[in-house]
């Protein structure tokens, strides 16, 4: 309770944030306001300041109203003050009701990073993103891991009308690849310089001025040249920004020491990210440049530019004058986050101690401040590359593109979604370790990108299993992690929920009200973007499968990865759990175009047992794909450093039983949740009696779930231990499977189960019940299907032992090429099938392409019995 009361305030202070914001998203845009943001409102700067001035000094445009979002009114009020007389131009709070006024209501906004994750752009307004710089350093998708941190970036950009780009390199490398805007993009790249830089165009008394306000603000300046230190922040890469701070002083003070400080002072420029903790340090307060005065405006003033791996350099180019690169950590920055160009092709010398650093400005001026001779054509090279646009007007040419309406002769990139490629949506669920999850993710591995543009759309989740498998995503597909809320008003979101509960689930489109809730979340989350099909490859949540019915005009798939008839009424602890979603979520079938089941038996179950939801015509099935090599190459993972346990320094006992020399010990294995519809308690009875006949077997199973605890009560119970094994949540299912002598699966329903297919790839004998889709589970000449039955299973353990079941015989390759034209069939895409891959099988293979093929699962609520739900 009193967790609750504390949390009380900020829910309160979020849910009138939302409430604010939804009222005026409901009220009319304000014709000719515009909106500025820079680094989430840290300062009136960047590349909006500078247009902001453009369109104050045009003649033509004096109609229209600026309003500047500020995260402290009080830290920049030189802004504030500069204004005050001027009725055109207003601030807001960022974060503020009258934030979410302006970002609802303003006819343009201009952006140099992201609004936040409740920003929708409405119809009627225009959006100019400029970003802040050409990178130096990877990007996006070029980083490791780099697919999450741009949820919000990627979703700002799919809903600009206008994103700004200073030069080629910019918007192929950047914007293109490394954003994965290519293919999708529907708006139009600038490509017209930097309005920003028309700001270091400076006459004498434009310097003259700048260095006045670095005086102003406590800065000994006198008549001393400027070198100006700007390192970027790298407290994403590496430690604290208080240990960047203390470093950057001690660096400092040594490079004083090696230059002549009555002639040049050194001014620190720090990244947004940590100005205010670096304004709150004394020692710098004789360098610090303030955040207030625009970062060109000084470059504009600086003689010697220091800096390590900041799009900054690229800005300083223009000037002519003198770049070092001062990069102690470039071999841990560049192998961690990575770099666009080498240090070898950088416009100035690469210093990695603040000694030579200092002996390298001592150089330069005594060189009469020139850039050094070793970097004199670099320099060149890169200013032609990278500087090209930039003579001092871009700003009025982007004013002239956004607000005029102009086209004519100007750089301007469109078309980016017409690459000749089909576009394909896929939602692939909660991407919890499960057999959808594997489903999905060998999906994507074996479509073929060179003919489809893919996206797969997830919740973002900060559990670390969940982003492990978010990770495992194809690199040529780009990602949608959902991000934030849904917006709207309370009260509607309440009816909502309402219709939800009295089963009106398929009426999500009959009100205006309700229908324009979906709508809106359907922009917030992809923009503009369009598909040619949007896919709900999860097919368990009503909330996703109503969104997706919000896509602009596509064609609509549906998987349906089980019986979900029998789903719906499965019980967990007495409880059926899933009977009303699965309820709702059957009344929105008639608005799919294609009801997609795992394999052809379980989409006659499906036909015959859903019939009063959506026509026989609308089921089909494709198989799941398998992902071969990946399995083989786990199954050659070294169990014993696997299962390690370092605060014990041993390994569990199953696995020192597997890892021990078998002998004539015959090992079972079984994969997956553990969970009613699996039925392992059927399978250890079973176990058991086959035990009783022959000790030397054991049986293991690798998985979690909701009956571990009673299942393990059942190995006591019959006096199993040390002949059962329950390993558990294991991430690498393979290795344990290679290691054993025969799979059984004894689950009362299944659809395709990825685990046989996983099996069969690793050659393992499989003994399965009988369920509705079995036949289809199991290439012609594999496997063993016995009734569903504690004495059922027990003969098909026995018929292994006597050597009467068969070892398993699969082409993985053919079989693959089979399930991905089916999954195009069954999009309503023509399944042309490539080519035959050359195959690196290591497991038999012998099936024919129309033999009946295995059949990978996932079961309800996402807990897929495949061996994935082990991992």
């Amino acid at each position: 309770m009193r967790l609750s009361l504390k949390r009380l305030p900020s829910r309160v202070k979020r849910a009138a944030r939302f409430e604010i914001h939804a009222h005026w998203r409901r009220q009319p845009i304000v014709l000719g306001s515009v909106l500025y943001e820079s680094f989430s409102g840290n300062g009136m700067l960047d590349n909006p300041e500078a247009v902001f001035r453009e369109l104050l000094a045009a003649p033509d445009l004096r109609h229209l109203t600026h309003i500047w979002a500020l995260s402290d009114l009080h830290t920049y009020r030189a802004a504030v003050e500069e204004f005050a007389d001027d009725p055109r131009v207003s601030f807001v709070r960022y974060g503020s009701a009258a934030y979410y006024r302006a970002l609802a209501t303003s006819q343009y906004l201009v952006n140099n990073a992201t609004f936040p994750y409740d920003f929708s752009k409405r119809q009627g307004q225009v959006y100019l993103n400029t970003w802040h710089g050409t990178p130096l350093k990877r990007m996006g998708y070029d980083i490791d891991g780099g697919a999450l941190a741009t949820a919000n970036i990627v979703r700002n950009f799919v809903q600009a009308d206008y994103l700004l780009s200073a030069n080629e390199f910019m918007t192929d490398q950047m914007y293109r690849t490394a954003y994965k805007l290519d293919g999708l993009y529907r708006g139009t790249i600038v490509e017209e310089g930097y309005p920003r830089l028309d700001r270091q165009f400076l006459d004498d008394a434009g310097r003259d001025e700048v260095r006045r306000r670095l005086a102003a603000s406590g800065i000994p300046l006198g008549d001393r040249k400027i070198v100006l230190y700007a390192p970027t922040w790298k407290g994403q890469v590496f430690g604290r920004p208080e240990d960047d701070l203390d470093a950057l002083l001690a660096h400092i003070a040594q490079v004083e020491e090696r230059i002549d400080t009555s002639r040049y002072a050194v001014l620190v420029k720090t990244h947004q990210s940590v100005h205010a903790l670096a304004a709150g340090r004394p020692e710098l307060a004789r360098m610090l440049v303030p955040n207030e005065i625009p970062t060109n405006l000084v470059l504009g003033a600086t003689d010697i530019l220091v800096t390590d791996y900041s799009s900054i350099f690229f800005d300083f180019l223009r000037t002519g004058r003198p770049i070092l690169f001062f990069t102690p950590d470039l071999a841990d920055y560049a192998g961690t986050r990575g770099l666009y160009f080498e240090p070898t092709e950088w416009p100035g010398p690469v210093l990695m101690s603040a000694r030579e650093l200092g002996d390298a400005l001592a150089a330069v001026a005594a060189d009469g401040d020139r850039v050094p001779a070793e970097a004199r054509e670099r320099y060149l090279a890169l200013q032609r590359r990278f500087t090209a646009y930039e003579d001092g007007s871009a700003a009025s040419r982007i004013v002239d593109i956004v607000f005029r309406g102009a086209r004519d002769g100007y750089r301007l990139r469109t078309g980016l979604d017409d690459d000749g490629r089909e576009k394909i949506l896929l939602y692939v669920g909660g991407m919890r370790p499960n057999g959808i999850t594997t489903s999905a993710l060998n999906l994507l591995n074996n479509l073929d990108h060179e003919r489809f543009d893919v996206s797969a759309f997830f919740a973002q989740s900060t559990v670390p299993a969940i982003i492990g498998k978010q990770q495992q995503i194809h690199p040529a597909v780009r990602q949608f992690p959902r991000v934030g809320g849904m917006n709207g008003a309370k009260l509607r979101h309440l009816a909502r929920h309402l219709d939800f509960r009295r089963g009106r689930t398929a009426q999500h489109a009959e009100t205006e009200a309700q229908n324009r809730l979906w709508d809106d979340e359907w922009y917030r989350c992809f923009g503009d973007s369009r598909f040619d099909y949007v896919v709900d490859f999860s097919g368990y949540g009503p909330f996703w499968a109503i969104l997706l019915l919000h896509s602009p005009d596509a064609q609509r798939a549906i998987w349906l990865h089980n019986d979900l008839a029998s789903d719906a009424h499965r019980e967990v602890n007495g409880e059926k759990k899933m009977l009303h979603s699965l309820t709702q979520l059957f009344t929105l079938y008639a608005q799919y175009d294609h009801l997609v089941s795992v394999s052809p038996t379980l989409s006659d179950v499906n036909r015959a047992s859903l019939a009063e939801f959506a026509p026989p015509q609308k089921f089909l099935s494709a198989l799941n794909t398998v992902d071969a090599e990946h399995i083989l190459e786990n199954a050659q993972g070294d169990l014993r450093e696997l299962t390690f346990d370092e605060e014990t320094g041993s390994v569990p006992d199953w696995a020192e039983a597997l890892l021990a020399p078998a002998g004539d010990v015959t090992t079972f294995v079984n994969v997956g949740r553990l969970s009613p519809e699996k039925n392992q308690e059927r399978l250890i009875r079973a176990f058991a009696q086959v035990h009783a006949e022959n000790p030397k077997t054991r049986l293991v199973l690798v998985g979690s779930g909701p009956l571990e605890d009673h299942l393990a009560a059942v190995v006591t119970e019959l006096g199993l231990q040390g002949s059962v094994y329950l390993t558990g949540m294991q991430r690498n299912p393979h290795a344990i499977m290679a290691k054993a002598d025969c799979f059984v699966l004894s689950s009362d329903y299944e659809g395709q189960p990825m685990v046989i297919l996983e099996a069969l790839v690793l050659g393992l004998p499989i003994v399965t019940v009988e369920f509705a889709s079995a036949k289809n589970a199991l290439p012609a000449g594999s496997g063993l299907v016995v009734p569903q039955s504690v004495d059922g299973v027990a003969d098909g353990m026995r018929a292994y032992l006597r050597g009467d079941v068969p070892d398993s015989v699969f082409d993985w390759a053919a079989y693959n090429r089979k399930a991905v034209g089916e999954f195009y069939r069954a999009i309503g895409a023509e399944p042309v099938v490539p080519a035959a891959p050359e195959v690196r099988a290591v497991a038999p293979s012998a099936v024919p392409l129309d033999a009946p093929a295995p059949v990978p699962v996932a079961s309800p609520g996402e807990a897929a019995t495949e061996s994935a739900a082990a991992e």
